[in-house]
């Protein structure tokens, strides 16, 4: 009897992750579908950045302008209902712009006090264009809030909003006047996402959606409670022993010297992926493995995830830049190698 019990107890809670892991993916798809209404021929941008929330993690994006960067924030914000702000990096942009500052103000009573007054910082969607603009100080000041999610102010520690998620973008052609990411502040990205330039018949359904009558803007199709579950349960999903070993070779593999390692990656990388990009393996393939319909980990759910959460935490030797070698070519050659050798 008690064997009979304990079963049915077994199948019930199988079934109630059933249930909870098709609510999330309903939820999921429904908040995409009306992202690319908006935005047209960018699936992979447009996942890999609610992939990214659902993490908790933050996202920089990489493209030329004109691809619909900002257009992906201001979409993202209106379907989750969340408030959003946007700070336009240039060189003369101080941290107390982005953060807020201390002024004097006037009470109704007629008072004056010193009181904080709240920068862009404050919203849950923050859209950060074009970042490598501006100075290192100010960059500081955005990625310290990235990271500890709270904004100092005097003697007074403000916590930013939950949730808390930054959209930032950076041109890579044009190099004039701009200020690159050191590496330990590039490692503070979850993601790193490239917007690639639509092909022809993406672009003339771009063209036809912009140039005739304007088209509804995106409204929220997601409660607080929906969104609520979409971050809380990435974190139940079960990873198994091997999973976790899988995504520490992987990043080892980026690693030079390391016995997991390829000789091109040996040759052609100074630093490897730090263990941020392990955590950033294991979470993204959590929410890959809940699209899925699965409540585990599979191996493909990392190497999935690990373009985009490996690219940018790589640092090129000499050679490798001589040889025009980038993050993508290392991580191809590590998955590579970690198959061959599983």
């Amino acid at each position: 009897m008690k064997q009979v019990m304990e079963s049915v107890s077994v199948d019930a809670e199988l079934k109630a992750l059933e249930v909870r892991c098709e609510r999330f993916r309903e939820i999921f798809r429904r908040i995409q579908a009306e992202i690319e209404r908006t935005v047209v021929g960018h699936p992979e941008t447009v996942e890999g950045a609610l992939i990214a929330l659902c993490s908790g993690g933050h996202v920089l994006l990489e493209g030329v302008p004109g691809l619909g960067k900002t257009l992906l924030v201001k979409a993202m914000a209106a379907a989750l209902g969340l408030p959003h702000s946007r700070i336009q990096c240039t060189p003369d942009l101080m941290p107390a712009d982005i953060t807020g500052t201390i002024a004097l103000v006037e009470s109704s009573n007629g008072k004056r006090t010193f009181a904080f007054q709240r920068g862009p910082l404050f919203a849950s969607l923050v859209h950060v264009d074009e970042i490598n603009r501006a100075t290192p100080k100010t960059q500081a000041a955005l990625l310290e809030a990235m990271q500890e999610r709270v904004v100092t102010a005097g003697n007074e520690t403000h916590r930013l909003p939950e949730p808390f998620f930054v959209l930032a973008t950076q041109n890579p052609i044009e190099m004039e006047g701009t200020f690159p990411l050191p590496e330990a502040e590039l490692d503070r990205f979850f993601y790193k996402l490239r917007v690639e330039f639509p092909p022809v018949d993406t672009l003339v359904d771009i063209l036809r959606l912009t140039t005739g009558r304007a088209a509804a803007a995106p409204k929220p199709v997601a409660t607080p409670e929906e969104l609520h579950e979409l971050l809380a349960l990435p974190r139940e999903v079960l990873v198994a022993d091997d999973v976790y070993r899988r995504a520490a070779r992987i990043v080892r593999a980026t690693h030079p010297g390391s016995p997991e390692a390829p000789e091109s990656v040996t040759r052609a990388v100074r630093l490897g992926a730090s263990p941020r990009a392990a955590q950033a393996l294991i979470l993204g393939g959590k929410v890959k493995a809940l699209l899925a319909g699965r409540f585990n980990v599979a191996h493909g759910d990392l190497e999935a995830m690990a373009l985009p959460a490996l690219r940018h935490r790589i640092l090129m030797s000499l050679e490798g830049e001589g040889e025009e070698a980038g993050g993508d070519d290392v991580v191809r050659a590590a998955l590579d190698c970690v198959r061959r050798t599983a």
